[in-house]
Parts: C-alpha cells; structure tokens; sequence
C-alpha cells in the first residue's frame, strides 16, 4: 500500500482502541443502494461513534463537521439479509462494505438487513429497477441541485465541515424538474453521482428529502489516503460510475444532468462517446457570473440554448430547471413517446 495509507491504518488502530476504551460504540451507517429483480448492490460503513445524549431525545441541527467524528472499522465480518438469504461481508480498511448480493426482490423500494457483533442491526433502503424501464436520471450534486461553490478550497471547507443542513441553497427548480420526469416516466430511477465524501451521505439526504427531490441512491467517495495514491480522485469516481451503470442497466437511457463548474461537461461528453446507446441526452445548469468566479472558473453570460453533440445527441443549457424542462419539452423528451 501508499506510505500514506499504511500511516493512515497505524493511526486508526491506536485511536481505535483508546476510543473503544472510552466508551465508543460501533455503529453501522446505512446507505441507500440499488439493484435489478434478483440482485442488489448494498453500501454501508462501519464506523466508531460516540454516544451523545442529547442526540438521543431530541432533534439537533447537523453542522458537517460532527459527520466526521467517526473512526472506520476495519476488517470487520458483516453479514447482509436479503429476502431470507443471508451474505456475509468484511469491511474494508476504511471501514466500507460495498457488495453484490442476490435475493429476492421485487421492483420498487424494498429494504435489506445489515448486522454485525456489538452493534444494532439496521434496515438499508434498496431501488430496484424494473427490467422494463428505459429510461434514468443521473445527477451531480455540487451546484446542480444544491449551491456549494465548490471546488474553493475556503468555501468547500465552509459547506462541508461548518454549514448546517438547514441553511444550505437549493437550486431553484430542479426539484420540480425531477419530480416532473420520474412521473413522466413511470419507474424510472434516480441516482445521485458526486465526488463529496461519505461522511456527509446523512446530511445530503435530508437535505433532498427537505427540498423535494425524489428520493434515490448517493454515490460518493471517501476521503483519505487510498491504498495507490495520497488522495481519491473525483473524476476517476465519476467515470468509474456512469461505466458501471452503464453495464448494470444496459437497457437504460441516462439524462445526465450536471453544472458548467467543474468537469461535468467534459465526463458526461467522454461517457455518451464511449457509450452512446445509454445516453438520452446531456441537461447542464450554467452557473450565474459570480458563482462561476467563486467556482474556479471565468465569468461567462448565463444563456438558455440546446446544441448538438456526437451522434446527434442533445445538450441543454440553462441557468435553473425551470430553463431545462422548457428544452426537454421542446425537444419531446419531458414524456416517453408514444
């Protein structure tokens, strides 16, 4: 492994087992997962926790910081129940499961049983995607759905670790827009794809369940050293993912839907290249002059217009949803047709 890795795992061990002395509790952290009929993908962490009172009576706000106040479990047997068959898992040196598991299940949400010694059991809520839906949304988070100003060093840190869920900025109408296609299109699912850490999976949900956007599985990363190099790559993450979901669901045809920030343009264009036949088309949402300048990037004027990408593919360009679902509706592409 990296030097970096191997300093990261002899810190963790003496922390661990000063924590545990002090009362941690092992905790397992559900995350939403996804599969097919037969199949499901199960995520979940297994993480050192400390109990606070307070948290235990009443409702507190969550500033990001405390979602890092956890130490992973590593090497770790777990064991997954689905639909009375059960798995058995190891977590991961940063305390991860991220499995395959067969079982029965039926199309819809359903749910999947994570257990583990010295820890309370949990339920990890599973979409299952019917066979028969054609067609998904895929969506970045970081100024898509939500405004962070990333990648700042100062005001990612800020909206990361110090800004509580309550106070962070939906981007207006891009909760009506998803509503409006995952009723379009009966089944179709929606899937979370960002480059932020686990860690604040937690926060992020409630922050969608809050604003109303359809519930669907987060794909995150974690943050640290990795066995190969000092830190994760966000972009490899991203392409590695759309690659997977392009062999899990073959069948599906993907709106992706991403900002003009940071490299959304240049993956989502790498993707429908490599995989034209799962591409419906490409939504981005321009940022406003002063975002872009707090993104990174030159101030630029924020228009609505559609151009034509490889193999006639479409790319809509708009500052909001409301700017996008009049291009998807222009373009037949706000209902199935038929």
């Amino acid at each position: 492994m990296h030097r970096a890795a191997r300093l990261e795992d002899a810190v963790h061990q003496v922390m661990e087992r000063r924590l545990r002395q002090r009362g941690w509790r092992v905790m397992i952290v559900p995350y939403t997962g996804y599969g097919g009929p037969g199949w499901a993908r199960v995520l979940a962490r297994v993480v050192l926790v400390r109990v606070e009172r307070r948290q235990r009576h009443r409702a507190v706000k969550v500033r990001g910081w405390r979602s890092f106040m956890t130490l992973p479990v590593k090497d770790t047997p777990v064991v997954i129940d689905v639909g009375g068959t059960s798995h058995e898992a190891i977590t991961d040196r940063e305390g991860f499961v991220d499995c395959r598991v067969e079982g029965d299940l039926s199309p819809g949400w359903c749910t999947v049983g994570i257990r583990t010694d010295h820890a309370q059991p949990v339920e990890a809520p599973i979409r299952v995607v019917d066979p028969s839906v054609r067609f998904g949304l895929i969506s970045d988070i970081d100024d898509t759905v939500m405004v962070t100003a990333l990648p700042r060093p100062l005001l990612a840190a800020w909206n990361t670790f110090v800004l509580d869920e309550h106070a962070r900025m939906a981007v207006p109408g891009m909760a009506v827009l998803y509503e409006r296609l995952t009723n379009a299109y009966t089944g179709a699912p929606v899937f979370y794809l960002s480059t932020g850490a686990w860690n604040v999976a937690p926060t992020l949900t409630r922050f969608l369940g809050r604003h109303l956007y359809p519930a669907g599985p987060l794909l995150l990363t974690a943050w640290g050293p990795k066995s190969d190099r000092w830190f994760r790559s966000g972009r490899a993450h991203k392409r590695a993912t759309l690659a997977r979901l392009a062999r899990e669901f073959p069948e599906v045809k993907w709106l992706l839907v991403g900002d003009d920030g940071q490299h959304d343009e240049e993956i989502y264009a790498e993707f429908a290249a490599d995989h034209p036949d799962n591409v419906a088309a490409v939504a981005i949402r321009r940022l406003s002059p002063t975002q872009s300048v707090l993104a990174g990037g030159l101030p630029a004027p924020v228009v609505e217009g559609q151009e034509s990408g490889p193999a006639g593919l479409r790319w809509m360009y708009a500052p909001d949803g409301a700017g996008l679902w009049r291009q998807l509706r222009e373009s037949g592409l706000s209902h199935p047709k038929g």
